[in-house]
């Protein structure tokens, strides 16, 4: 290296990536509930075969952790059993809510807390965790999937044969939750739509008020009948075209062989009359 040589420059090293927030809970889908019994679901926790955690909250803001059974799984009683024994199981403080075991046609569902406002401490992320953990002890007692396997494991793995249907069970809601779910800006555009379409209905009808209040009226008029049953009809005489005679007038007479007469005159052969000789060419 001569003097006149620098050293080449050493890159700055990279800062660090700041970590990947993962969020507490995903965005609903179209097919998830909106509310289940009195208590709003915010987004999705976790889900298997059996049903799915949703983080919910109630009117007053209390916090809960929601667990529904699947559609696959809500349409079996056995696993409908095995979801309500796994709620009793459950210590009775830690139970909001449930559905009646009864509803043969919905999902059953449990609401599981208590839980504290989010403030950032310790003791809050423990209840949920211990909610979310309550939660999938729930609808792994529906699967199965932690019994302990006993002797050796020979053969097909198990399989329920409504692990396919993954869509939410079925839910109804009452009270609709509109629009009490709405956001202000939801509510401003809910509005903003309505004036919209009350607008364009006013708009057409102004157009076919302008097309048609010169149109001329229906000829003849129709005919619309009197309390009593019958109907009015009045008919207008016609004008007779010049040089026809009018009602009255007598009508000239032609006698045969006339000249307004149509007719042969007598002594005028009839060529359509028997003994008339026929001319050969009229044959062919």
């Amino acid at each position: 290296m001569t003097a006149t040589e620098t050293p080449a420059a050493a890159a700055p090293p990279q800062a660090p990536e700041p970590p990947q927030l993962v969020p507490d809970a995903l965005p609903l889908l179209p097919e998830d509930p909106p509310r289940v019994g009195e208590f709003w679901l915010r987004g999705r926790l976790g889900a298997n075969a059996a049903g799915y955690l949703y983080a919910a909250a109630d009117e007053t803001g209390r916090g809960a952790v929601v667990a529904m059974m699947t559609e696959g799984s809500a349409d079996d009683a056995s696993a409908r059993d095995r979801f309500v024994r796994a709620v009793d199981e459950l210590p009775g403080e830690s139970v909001l809510a449930h559905n009646d075991a009864d509803d043969d046609d919905l999902a059953l569902w449990v609401a599981l807390g208590p839980l504290r406002e989010d403030d950032g401490s310790s003791s809050a992320a423990d209840e949920r965790l211990i909610a979310e953990r309550r939660g999938e002890d729930v609808l792994s007692a529906v699967l199965m999937d932690r019994i302990p396997q006993i002797g050796r494991v020979r053969g097909p793995d198990f399989r329920h044969y409504w692990e396919g249907r993954r869509r939410p069970g079925l839910f109804r809601i009452w009270p609709l939750p509109w629009p009490a779910v709405l956001r202000p800006a939801s509510r401003l555009a809910l509005v903003l739509s309505l004036l919209a379409m009350a607008l364009i209905m006013a708009l057409a009808v102004l157009i076919a008020w302008l097309l048609f209040r010169n149109a001329p009226e229906v000829d003849p008029a129709p005919i619309i009948p009197n309390p009593s049953g019958t109907t009015t009809v009045t008919i207008t005489p016609t004008t007779p075209p010049p040089g026809s005679p009018g009602p009255g007038t007598p009508q000239p007479s032609t006698s045969p062989g006339s000249p307004g007469s149509t007719g042969p005159g007598p002594g005028t052969p009839n060529p359509n009359s028997p003994g008339t000789p026929v001319d050969p060419a009229d044959r062919f």
